[in-house]
């Protein structure tokens, strides 16, 4: 379907303010997702759309990154095919599921991806003690599975993905995380980047509102990583939290 040029404005003032939220606090997704749906477009294609849209953001943030990836080809490697694969399935998984089940899924989607980023500071905290007071052995094996596990997540659905890979790969990865988190931007950009390749092909993105979100999302994120000083992360954070709480009661209310 095609958005007025009304929900285009709302939809590209959501990924500027989407796109500062996830360059300072993250969470953007807990924005987006619902204006897209509220602009008209189906759950499917809400999702799809977001996931295009917002994949050139991830794309910046690994080559803002790519300092960090210094030392770390192995890894990279490592994490490469399970990204790309899980992105995929993830993808297709979405697409077979169908829209009428995905939206009762919907809610509770929403719901898990508030939570953990409710948690979000405490898991961090919980991050920088068990990093510095565990010696972590590197997991070959269970490496790659946790990105396949996360990159599926991602291509269904995507929100708080950075939260989930963060955790679980501060439990099997031995290193800063700063570090780590460089590993989680690239196995975001590859398995949202799979999974958007795969919508491209379908007929569910909205390519209108994809490209004001995108163009949205980049200049919010340029802003406010221009002027971090001015965004309290802790305000940012209860907004988002309180956002989600309020849209996840909404979808539970209205069904």
């Amino acid at each position: 379907m095609s958005l007025s040029l009304l929900q285009l404005a709302v939809v590209g003032g959501a990924g500027v303010v989407a796109g500062a939220i996830n360059a300072i606090a993250g969470g953007g997704t807990l924005l987006t997702f619902p204006i897209l749906m509220g602009a008209g477009l189906s759950p499917t294609s809400a999702n799809v759309t977001n996931t295009v849209a917002l994949t050139p953001g991830y794309l910046g943030g690994t080559i803002a990154q790519r300092q960090d990836l210094e030392g770390q080809r192995s890894r990279a490697r490592n994490l490469a095919i399970p990204a790309i694969a899980g992105g995929v399935v993830g993808g297709v998984l979405l697409l077979v599921v169908g829209n009428d089940v995905f939206r009762t899924l919907v809610p509770w989607l929403i719901l898990v991806a508030t939570a953990l980023f409710a948690v979000r500071p405490y898991l961090r905290r919980w991050e920088l003690g068990f990093v510095a007071h565990h010696h972590i052995t590197q997991h070959p094996i269970l490496t790659p599975i946790v990105a396949f596990i996360g990159a599926v997540y991602g291509g269904f659905f995507g929100a708080a993905l950075g939260i989930i890979l963060m955790a679980l790969y501060g439990l099997v990865i031995p290193d800063t995380l700063l570090r780590i988190n460089a590993l989680k931007q690239l196995t975001e950009v590859l398995a949202n980047g799979c999974a958007a390749l795969l919508f491209a092909l379908t007929g569910f993105v909205a390519w209108d509102a994809a490209v004001v979100l995108g163009i949205g999302a980049l200049v919010g994120g340029i802003f406010a990583s221009r002027n971090v000083h001015l965004f309290p992360q802790t305000l940012l954070h209860r907004i988002v939290v309180g956002f989600g709480c309020a849209i996840t009661l909404w979808y539970f209310i209205a069904g």
